[in-house]
């Protein structure tokens, strides 16, 4: 039997970071808002783990920030590409400012439960797990305009209604897809596998990048193991990589990051773990945008909005950003709306606005970056690293300016 509609001001659909900072940004300014997850938890692996400095200075600002460093985390304060046998110098974050001049590697679902608890905290806020939107609800006398969403829940089919819709659903987002907003493609020529390792150790502490003999490997420490961001070149895993067997695999993970090849005490490598393709996860990337973020009634912030590659990690922290700009521009107008009953489509434009340039920009260097990448995956050879980085590498100033870029990004926001 279906539930009687759940009646909210804001329903947020979609609890990763851009929907659950949104959510504790909104509750935090007496706005009553619901977010639907449609996951029982927050643990999936295949999420970013860096927690950036303009997310960290947002959590400053809120007066979260010491609570969320009690959580075990890693700081990373130099950031280091190893292209061949040379490891070189590309960011130096403790440049920035202080308290949050650095990086903090922390697993995704432990961020998101901590924001998740702070904003329960709020009795005008709910966050409802394993509540999957299957479809937007449109208001029968005015067609374009949507009044919330159909939701699948443990209990059966149900309805929210909302004045306002947030989608924060990602790349394969429900509603955009049900809003048929279009969406301009970049294309990118890479992939990446996901997968684990076991870590020692005496491993490096900081083994981020390592890109060689024709492949990437991003290693994110997780303490008793890596997690694994092999970066292939397009296309290339069912068409090439899996038809030349697991051991070649594991060749061409040893080959990239030796010490991953290296026997420990029981005869056996970290690659040796590999023993199965269902180990191993493909990420297709994409990296794209929506023409028009929203519809009357409706929003669509982070990836949603725009698919970020995985390419500097910043994916996570640009739609942080995105949250902290939507509530900063709407909460008063949604208190205003809530009493009228209806939500000017103009004000979502001011959204949009404000973050397509920062989300234009940092996609335009994810694309810039692939076509670097791009010279070295399915190559066999050696890599070198181009002579631009060889020299910038040695510039405090591009190490400030790089750190800057990643660590800020382009026009960071505040809470007021």
């Amino acid at each position: 039997m279906p539930e009687a509609p759940l009646q909210t001001t804001v329903c947020v659909v979609g609890g990763g970071p851009a929907g659950v900072v949104l959510a504790l940004l909104l509750a935090r300014a007496g706005i009553d808002v619901t977010v639907l997850e449609k996951h029982k938890d927050f643990n999936r692996d295949f999420r970013g783990d860096t927690i950036h400095s303009a997310t960290l200075r947002v959590m400053n600002e809120l007066g979260l920030l010491e609570a969320l460093l009690k959580i075990p985390h890693r700081r990373l304060e130099h950031a280091e590409a190893a292209i061949g046998d040379r490891t070189y110098p590309i960011g130096d974050f403790t440049t920035l400012p202080k308290p949050t001049n650095f990086v903090a590697l922390m697993p995704q679902w432990d961020l998101l439960d901590f924001l998740s608890s702070e904003t329960r905290k709020y009795a005008n806020a709910r966050i409802l797990m394993e509540h999957k939107v299957s479809a937007l609800l449109f208001d029968p006398n005015e067609a374009e305009r949507i009044v919330g969403v159909q939701v699948e829940t443990p209990q059966g089919p149900s309805e929210v209604r909302a004045l306002l819709t947030v989608g924060c659903d990602g790349r394969h987002a429900t509603t955009t897809e049900a809003a048929q907003l279009k969406r301009v493609e970049y294309g990118a020529p890479i992939d990446v596998l996901w997968l684990r390792v076991s870590r020692r150790a005496d491993d490096p502490e900081n083994a981020l990048g390592n890109l060689n003999y024709g492949g990437m490997i991003v290693l994110i420490n997780r303490d008793d193991y890596f997690q694994c961001g092999y970066l292939i070149a397009k296309d290339s895993f069912h068409s090439a990589i899996q038809p030349a067997g697991l051991g070649a695999f594991r060749h061409a993970i040893a080959r990239i990051v030796p010490f991953l090849g290296m026997p420990g005490p029981d005869g056996k490598s970290r690659v040796d773990e590999i023993t199965s393709w269902d180990q191993v996860s493909l990420l297709s990337v994409q990296v794209n945008r929506l023409k028009r973020w929203h519809r009357p009634g409706l929003l669509c912030i982070g990836d949603a909005a725009h698919a970020m590659s995985p390419v500097g990690g910043v994916g996570i922290n640009l739609a942080i950003q995105d949250a902290v700009a939507a509530a900063r521009i709407l909460s008063e107008r949604i208190r205003k709306a809530a009493r009228s009953g209806r939500l000017d489509e103009q004000v979502l434009a001011k959204v949009q606005r404000r973050r397509e340039l920062p989300t234009r920009i940092t996609q335009g260097f994810q694309v810039l970056m692939h076509g670097f990448l791009k010279r070295y995956l399915g190559n066999p050879a050696p890599a070198r690293a181009p002579w631009v980085l060889r020299t910038l590498s040695g510039s405090r100033l591009f190490r400030h300016l790089t750190a800057r870029f990643i660590g800020l990004g382009v026009l960071p926001e505040n809470i007021d």
